[in-house]
Parts: C-alpha cells; sequence; structure tokens
C-alpha cells in the first residue's frame, strides 16, 4: 500500500508517494551487503582524507567525519545499528547515520563521490580481505 507523506519526497525527490512495500523489499541489498560495512568505512575514511588533501573540506572537518566513521564502525560491529529496507544499503545506512551524528556535514563526504564507486570500491576491497583469509587458510593447510 502507498502511502502520501506532506512534505516528504522519496528517490531523491522525484516521487511524492512512498513506494510499495514490495519495491522496498526488492531495492534492498542491505541483508547481505551489510557485511561490506568495514570495507565501506575504510573507502569512506580515504575518501575524506582525498576531500581534505584537496582542500574540499578542512583538516577539522577531516577529523570529525573520521572520529564519526570510527564509531559507526563500532556502533555496527557491536550489532547497535538496526538495518532496515528503506535504507536500501549499507552505503545509505552509514551515510545516514553520518548525518545523524555530524548534521550537514556528514551530507559532504558524498562530495565528488558515486554510489557506483562505493559499491566497486567496496567490493573490490572486500575480495582482497576475503582472499588473504584464504591465503591464511591455505598456508595453515600447507603447514600440515
Amino acid at each position: 500500500m502507498k502511502k502520501k507523506l506532506k512534505n516528504k519526497n522519496y528517490w531523491g525527490g522525484r516521487f511524492v508517494n512512498s513506494p510499495a512495500e514490495t519495491m522496498v523489499e526488492i531495492n534492498s541489498s542491505i541483508r547481505f551487503d551489510n557485511k561490506l560495512f568495514k570495507q565501506d568505512i575504510l573507502a569512506s575514511k580515504a575518501h575524506a582524507i582525498m576531500l581534505s588533501n584537496q582542500n574540499i573540506i578542512s583538516k577539522s572537518e577531516k577529523n570529525s567525519i573520521l572520529k564519526a566513521l570510527d564509531k559507526i564502525e563500532k556502533e555496527i560491529a557491536n550489532s547497535k545499528m538496526k538495518f532496515k529496507n528503506e535504507l536500501e544499503d549499507i552505503h545509505t545506512h552509514i551515510e545516514d547515520r553520518l548525518i545523524k551524528l555530524l548534521g550537514p556535514l556528514g551530507k559532504r563526504l558524498h562530495t565528488a563521490r558515486s554510489r557506483n564507486d562505493q559499491v566497486a570500491t567496496d567490493l573490490k576491497l572486500w575480495v582482497r580481505d576475503e582472499n588473504n583469509k584464504i591465503n591464511l587458510f591455505l598456508q595453515n593447510l600447507q603447514g600440515v
């Protein structure tokens, strides 16, 4: 069932009505991409440092973002973040929490960054990390 809420825009302001529950569910990837949280935070930290190095954000803003990302990483690792389909994916969950912690500064982390870049970077980092684990398992097996 679609809801109409006053002064609430969905999907980047392109729609006034919320999507149907079925659409929310099939559009959400959080149930499987939540395992990318460490990689997403690592990539977000690198992006914040780049933004600071390019004088897009100040050093103090970068430090605030890095500190907030550390807090978010601990919250997720300690199962303090509740994942919900409405926020779709791990990137949106982290960004939403960052904005709640930092206000408008949290939105600045998305500067010069696309969702496609986030997905590709997170997956590459995750595969690298998983390959490192497999290598350790293989080394242990060879040692036996």
